[in-house]
């Protein structure tokens, strides 16, 4: 069975057990004894209800990087299914009270004087507000000044105070929670809640505090970035696979706020160190170059299916990099160098102008070593250039990909708009759907 068909029955298997607890709620309600019938409208308003809460508890579990559930997809995929989802539960948790105020005004439109409503609704209401802060504060963070480190901790205690009093509202609602099994049900979806929590928050934590790191070396890179090096402090290090990622904790403790995601950048056959190449784009990154060598580090990882380790068997690889998206491309570039690998391999790389190229003066070395072409895109070129200009499109696809286009596998890995006209443009110039990997580098 090859892994492509296994990460494909996996994949499908999560779907559907996703599927299956996100609607278990509605069977919760409508086994055993029913209670009184009401109106349409009110029924459908607690359906909708129980499924957006249902919904909210199982983002606990979808981002808590759990290997097995992330890697049919992708952690980059997990998350922006995260970002997608949490918007849909959180309208159906929305459109809970609506109905209602719209199905029945003269009863519940009085539950909106908090001071004189039973605690049920005021837990309701509260629980509606953090949720609209959440996601408030998620999609306009950076336009209302919020730090990444600030949003975090916002998000995670916001979170969990909203699923707690959601919980006790259903529960002192109580209308189809009257059993002790649908209540015990309930109260368990809480506790496996706790569980994810408490691994995430303490047990990993405290794994990786017994396998420090230490900074070894950190070097200044074209376009504003920097090399990260990191090597093992008392035990072997860890082994990853070429184009993977980790979350880097830079500091005294593991258990500081501060925790990013950046891509491995150096090869995958080196044992002896690992190293992160990071661009300044505000808050932690702008900081790399002051670290000093010997500050303690945290790795969480490696994460990502991103790797041309997934696929042996193909001819050879086309990498499609925007800016700092080179990264993951660089550890598999470098890694198949190691390796003596001579399988085609094409790279086209787009940036800004020609000093911003990160890895410029490297690339004509790895075309020594490896069957390697590289092809730069520049927006704003210099005089008497003579490469190609503007953005990636398909014609410019064209001109340089492989005639066996199906037989080369394709990655993408840049801004999200980039990774979408390369997309676009794949598919135009006949590049199989299935032969095309893409990850975001920026995960949040």
């Amino acid at each position: 069975m090859s892994e492509r068909f296994k990460r494909m029955l996996l994949g499908t298997f999560w779907i559907g057990l996703y599927l299956l607890l996100a609607s278990g709620p509605l069977a919760i309600a409508f086994f055993g004894d029913p209670p009184q019938a009401r109106s349409f409208w009110i029924e459908f308003s607690v359906a909708l209800g129980f499924i957006g809460l249902a919904m909210i508890a199982l983002q606990f579990v979808i981002t808590a990087r759990i290997d097995h559930i992330n890697g049919p997809y992708g952690i980059d995929v997990i998350y922006r299914f995260h970002r997608h989802i949490s918007i849909v539960a959180f309208l159906l948790i929305l459109a809970h009270p609506l109905i209602l105020f719209l199905a029945e005004p003269a009863e519940y439109l009085p539950l909106l004087a908090v001071w004189d409503a039973p605690a049920r609704a005021v837990m309701a209401w509260a629980a509606l507000l953090g949720l609209v802060a959440i996601v408030v504060s998620s999609i306009w963070r950076i336009r209302l000044g919020l730090s990444y480190e600030a949003w975090r901790v916002l998000h995670g205690i916001l979170a969990i105070i909203i699923l707690a009093l959601a919980l006790g509202h259903a529960l002192g609602v109580g209308h189809y929670l009257a059993q002790f099994w649908q209540q015990a049900l309930w109260i368990a979806m809480g506790g496996l809640v706790v569980l994810v929590t408490t691994y995430v928050r303490l047990i990993k934590p405290f794994l990786m505090k017994r396998r420090p790191w230490q900074v070894a070396n950190v070097t200044p890179e074209r376009g504003n970035c920097w090399t990260l090096e990191l090597e093992p402090r008392g035990h072997r290090g860890i082994r990853f696979r070429p184009g993977q990622f980790a979350w880097i904790t830079v500091g005294p403790s593991v258990w500081m706020v501060q925790e990013h995601p950046f891509s491995f950048s150096t090869s995958a056959e080196r044992t002896d160190r690992v190293g992160f190449t990071i661009k300044e784009n505000g808050d932690f990154t702008n900081q790399i170059g002051r670290i000093a060598p010997g500050t303690e580090a945290y790795l969480d990882g490696p994460h990502g299916v991103f790797t041309i380790d997934r696929r042996p068997g193909v001819e050879g690889a086309v990498y499609i990099a925007g800016g700092i998206g080179i990264t993951p491309m660089m550890s598999m570039l470098r890694t198949l160098a190691d390796r003596g690998d001579q399988r085609p391999h094409l790279l086209i790389y787009a940036n800004q102008d020609w000093e911003s190229v990160t890895f410029r003066d490297e690339l004509p070395q790895l075309e020594q070593r490896l069957n390697l072409r590289t092809v730069h895109v520049l927006q704003k070129p210099p005089d008497q250039w003579q490469g190609e200009t503007g953005m990636i499109n398909a014609p410019l696809l064209d001109r340089h990909l492989p005639q066996r286009r199906g037989h080369h596998e394709h990655y993408i890995c840049g801004p999200a708009p980039m990774i979408t006209a390369a997309h676009q443009a794949l598919a135009q110039v006949g590049v199989p759907l299935e032969r095309i990997e893409s990850e975001e580098f920026v995960l949040v």
